[in-house]
């Protein structure tokens, strides 16, 4: 449906398709501009109040015969400023001025002028919280879009680089960016993601890039290892692009997907590259060690427990010494679902006061678990190790996949003892193994299929030549 020429009619029907009358914050101006009644639609709180008396000042010294026959006239001649458009269409003016452009409609003209002169409330691009680094940059993600692209920009200044915007969403129109870089990346891939996200039919991206995820890789919902990896990190971004990785950006979200996305992959961090080759190798390992330790720490300890005649002597003294009145499964499964419990009352708790009752809840409910007779010293010291080494992995996903299958693991051993405790290793690996990538390639790469170079980077941080890989 086209605009009428005759202005009256125009705002008629954009009154009443975006009920301006009943939404405060939908502000339409009548003005004149050269001689003819003329009106502009916006949103309150999304345009430059500096940039609009700037722009309004110029149309007032419009004369009408200076004024042009059609609007491709006056956006050439009379329009000062930079993003500027002509569009005719009812629907796409609409999603225009809700998306927080300013859309002038001029009497005679069959199409509006539609001026990207908004601004969105935004905080500073500070380094994200849970993607921190010892060195490097320290500038993050935010929940507007074009800062977060210009993050990028910033970093790969090469014509190559492409970032193609969608809107998805019937009632949203959430616009999503689609980074890759021409000549690096699977061009099959790209075309087949692009496919996916045109395809999306929802209402809304209610939570940004876990609704988008959801819907662009909707099977196995039930293996929890995860298919995307997310970052807050501009340089991460802009690494996994140089990579031929493909970066996807959703608007609101102060963080990135990167596609397609392998286990060796998620386990990766910036600090790696950040410091020389023998530091960031040995960061790598340890990250990877205790990555291990957090799944099979407690299932060993359960199973010695149930078999102290196993222990060898030198290791006798990890048993424990006081009565046991509460099975040690029913303690390692309290305390899972304890911690996280913990977790959740921080995240809600005062940032003053977080501190203070971490302590109070570190000396008060670990004393009195243990001389209550509920806990054993031993079960809370190997929680305490796993609770404090799942921060070492940066992503929550993967870390929460480690903990759902060191839970299956443990009731395996407590049932069925040895046999348990190594269907549950089974179990985690074919998990790992038979989990695929979002382009439908190995989970595993390039451990299967193997590539001994890139399989050596995953253990030995080699020395950079002219790039860096994240």
């Amino acid at each position: 449906m086209r605009i009428s020429t005759h202005i009256d009619e125009t705002i008629d029907l954009l009154k009443s398709a975006m009920n301006a009358d009943k939404n405060f914050d939908i502000i339409r101006r009548i003005i004149t501009v050269g001689g003819r009644r003329s009106c502009m639609f916006f949103v309150d709180g999304f345009v430059k109040d500096e940039v609009m008396e700037k722009v309004m000042e110029f149309y007032y010294a419009i004369t009408p015969e200076d004024l042009p026959e059609d609007s491709h006239g006056f956006c050439k001649d009379f329009v000062p400023y930079v993003e500027v458009g002509l569009e005719g269409d009812v629907d796409k003016i609409i999603t225009n001025i809700l998306s927080g452009q300013l859309c002038l409609f001029i009497d005679g003209y069959d199409q509006c002028i539609a001026m990207d002169i908004r601004t969105y409330p935004t905080r500073g691009v500070d380094e994200p919280e849970q993607d921190k680094v010892l060195r490097g940059s320290r500038d993050g993600f935010v929940e507007t879009l074009v800062f977060n692209t210009a993050l990028i920009r910033r970093r790969i200044r090469d014509p190559k680089l492409s970032m193609e915007i969608f809107s998805v969403g019937t009632a949203s129109k959430t616009d999503v960016v689609v980074c890759s870089m021409d000549g690096r990346c699977d061009p099959d891939f790209l075309a087949e993601l692009k496919r996916r996200i045109q395809a999306i039919q929802v209402d809304s991206l209610t939570m940004n890039q876990q609704s988008l995820a959801e819907c662009l890789y909707p099977h196995k919902w039930y293996n929890p290892f995860p298919k995307f990896k997310y970052s807050e990190r501009p340089d991460t971004a802009a690494a996994s692009v140089l990579e031929g990785n493909i970066v996807v950006l959703v608007d609101n979200s102060p963080a990135c997907m990167i596609l397609p996305t392998s286990l060796f992959d998620i386990v990766e961090e910036a600090d790696d590259y950040y410091f020389p080759p023998i530091t960031g190798t040995y960061l790598r390992l340890s990250r990877l060690m205790v990555a291990a330790l957090t799944f099979l720490i407690t299932p060993t300890f359960l199973l010695f427990m149930q078999n102290p005649q196993w222990l060898p002597e030198w290791l006798t003294f990890t048993l424990p010494t006081d009565p046991i009145y509460v099975p040690f499964i029913v303690q390692l499964l309290i305390l899972e679902f304890a911690i996280d419990g913990l977790r959740l009352a921080a995240l809600n708790t005062p940032s003053m006061l977080t501190t203070a009752l971490s302590v109070v809840a570190a000396i008060v409910l670990g004393d009195f678990a243990v001389s209550s007779g509920w806990f054993n010293k031993e079960p809370l010291l190997y929680m305490a190790f796993v609770s404090i080494a799942s921060y070492s992995q940066p992503s929550f996903e993967l870390g929460y996949a480690l903990k759902f299958m060191r839970m299956l693991a443990l009731v395996l051993t407590f049932f069925f003892d040895l046999y348990g405790y190594i269907a549950g290793i089974v179990i985690l690996l074919l998990a790992i193994s038979l989990n695929k990538t979002i382009s439908g390639k190995s989970y595993l790469y390039p451990l299967f299929p193997f590539h001994w170079k890139a399989f050596k980077k995953l253990f030995i941080r080699n020395r950079l030549r002219g790039g860096y890989h994240l």
